[in-house]
């Protein structure tokens, strides 16, 4: 994809809603992959010395585990970091960047394999040739395992903590009664989840009354199958209530909680 590049990428929800994205650039991507490299290499000096070990017992077995282990943790460290942190690696979350479908749907553990095993492409012939020349041109900084994977990687600014009046029409939240479910509530969301769900209560007087009810209404449903509260927890929720019980879990602090 070829083009006028862009630095923020904009996506519309079928609803009207409209979420921005600040596209992260090759060289803060490339400053994050060193980043990850020195890990790695930290990681896989371990394995030598372990295999040197080995090695006065049986050479051959040695060289095979250093080989085999050498190749997983090069491959595996990328693809392990970015599905247990939702996108990102020590480097990109030192740096506050996240790996994320490039059509802000939740990223699958498929496409975080393909981009990582074409990382090999990338780096040809040395120093992210090929990759850097791919985010150079393309019109959303992406390289080629990016490409295959329908991914983009995006900025992840610090937020404040939103001002929760804007979106609480009660001050009692049902899901704060049930501590150890709200706790597993704001371990499943992802960032993008809780933005989305943020978002669409903030402009939720600027949409069609319709396209209102049926946005809320898949968000709840969403969000009813990452946590089951019980009954006494959801009685009577209305989807957008529901909405905001979640939004008010996931942003409110700790002694906001305790009020």
């Amino acid at each position: 994809m070829t083009g006028v590049r862009m630095n923020t990428l904009t996506i519309r929800t079928p609803e009207g809603v409209v979420f921005s994205f600040v596209l992260a650039g090759p060289v803060v991507r490339f400053l994050a992959w060193q980043i990850d490299l020195a890990c790695i290499f930290v990681v896989s000096s371990v394995t030598t010395w372990l295999a040197l070990f080995l090695a006065f017992a049986s050479p051959d077995i040695a060289l095979a585990l250093w080989l085999l282990s050498s190749f997983a943790i090069s491959v595996g460290y990328s693809i392990a970091l970015e599905w247990l942190w939702r996108g990102q690696t020590i480097g990109k979350r030192l740096l506050r960047l996240r790996v994320m479908d490039e059509q802000g749907l939740r990223l699958q553990f498929s496409q975080i394999v393909i981009r990582n095993l074409l990382r090999f492409a990338d780096i040809l012939p040395a120093f992210y040739l090929v990759g850097g020349i791919a985010c150079l041109v393309s019109r959303r900084a992406q390289r080629l395992g990016d490409f295959a994977a329908n991914t983009i990687v995006v900025r992840n600014p610090r937020t404040r903590e939103p001002d929760l009046a804007q979106i609480s029409a009660v001050k009692f939240n049902s899901f704060l009664a049930q501590p150890h479910l709200a706790a597993r509530l704001r371990q499943s969301i992802s960032p993008q989840e809780a933005g989305v769900a943020l978002q669409a209560l903030l402009r939720r007087d600027s949409l069609d009354p319709a396209a209102r009810l049926g946005l809320f209404a898949e968000l709840a449903a969403h969000f009813r199958q990452l946590v089951v509260f019980p009954q006494e927890a959801t009685d009577g929720l209305s989807d957008e209530q529901y909405v905001r019980n979640v939004v008010d879990v996931v942003f409110r602090s700790g002694s906001a909680r305790e009020d």
